[in-house]
């Protein structure tokens, strides 16, 4: 179970994420590309597990760039 909520950069190859993200797309209509990010975010999801991270990621997602708070978002209660 996750313990806390990443604030910082924790990827250990950004880029080579990114790439192995878009190539993943290739080919794909709009709505398999829809279904693969679906299915992306829940697997991610899974992997961390904590709700409480999973909703202050979500609520951080939610912010427009260049709007990203200092801080990370509390959870609704």
């Amino acid at each position: 179970m996750t313990t806390g909520f990443q604030t910082t950069a924790h990827f250990q190859d950004a880029d080579g994420f990114y790439e192995q993200l878009l190539d993943a797309h290739l080919g794909l209509t709009r709505e398999q590309s829809e279904l693969l990010n679906a299915r992306l975010i829940l697997t991610l999801a899974n992997q961390i597990g904590d709700a409480q991270v999973l909703a202050q990621c979500l609520a951080l997602a939610r912010h427009l760039p260049g709007e990203l708070p200092d801080e990370p978002p509390r959870p609704a209660r």
